[in-house]
């Protein structure tokens, strides 16, 4: 097997840990595109075991970013991808796609670059602490307390279960209206002062009320689109299809006594064609 061979078969394992480690799938991208070009340029013998030194190159990388950031805190979180999943199964599926959520929220916004690395590395890939010290440039141990610290704020996060249930209720019963038009149905679920933003090509643009998410109800054709619930960073949330087949819209749900108060949505095609969505 070639290199190239090698690369193109811990692809997807390395896409998917710099995505965990850096929120952002283009960034991941990058830091990928990074390690390939490193391991082409790479003489001498045989790497006895590509995988792992690949996962090694991209946590390197990957640190240097975390760093860079901490550095030149210029990167706001709105301009971090969410990380969304699929929400439709089982309640202890659900639990634990929910608390991968939240903790990598969590990682994204609070912790520093080591312990950030050291948990999604270690408690989401299983990459051994030896390695881990290794790639940020501390002892076996220093990495063990580092994930540690990230992994004892991580688990104060998810919500119990009765309120994560309650939320999903209430994008269900949102998403059962919307699909019949129920308008009374729509205002019971919706806050009066609800905020709703959407992030846009052309910039944000923010209204108050719920009379905004009303019209666009009144605008739509349920018929050309589909939508479902899914998980946007450990709450219940909204991804929308359109008649291609193509995401056209996600929203992350705030949901607080039984009503929906914030909405935040994604309606930039080519930050959605970016991001690493569920299958339709």
């Amino acid at each position: 097997m070639d290199r190239t061979e090698q690369f193109e078969q811990h692809r997807p394992r390395l896409i998917a840990v710099a995505t965990r480690a850096l929120g952002s799938r283009a960034d991941a991208e990058d830091a990928v595109q990074e390690a390939w070009l490193r391991l082409d340029r790479c003489d001498g013998p045989p790497i006895e075991n590509p995988g792992g030194w690949l996962t090694r190159v991209v946590g390197r990388i990957c640190i240097d970013v975390l760093r860079a950031r901490t550095a030149h805190p210029e990167t706001e979180f709105d301009d971090v991808d969410p990380i969304v999943t699929d929400d439709d199964g089982p309640e202890d599926v659900a639990v634990a796609a929910d608390a991968v959520g939240l903790a990598l929220m969590v990682v994204l916004d609070s912790l520093k670059p080591d312990e950030r690395l050291a948990f999604v590395l270690h408690d989401l890939f299983a990459v051994p602490f030896a390695e881990v010290g290794a790639i940020v440039g501390r002892s076996p141990d220093a990495a063990k307390m580092a994930a540690s610290r990230a992994r004892r704020r991580v688990q104060g996060g998810p919500l119990p279960i009765a309120e994560r249930r309650e939320q999903r209720a209430v994008v269900d019963a949102f998403l059962a209206a919307a699909r019949g038009g129920d308008f009374e149905a729509l205002l019971r679920v919706l806050d009066p002062d609800l905020t709703w933003t959407r992030r846009t090509p052309r910039g944000e643009v923010v209204t108050i009320g719920a009379n905004a998410v009303l019209d666009a109800v009144r605008r739509g054709d349920p018929s050309r689109i589909e939508a479902r619930r899914v998980n946007v960073n450990g709450s219940p949330g909204i991804l929308v299809w359109g008649p291609t087949g193509k995401p056209v819209g996600l929203m992350a749900c705030t949901v607080v006594g039984g009503r929906i108060v914030d909405v935040v949505s994604i309606i930039d095609p080519a930050r959605l064609a970016r991001m690493d969505l569920p299958a339709r």
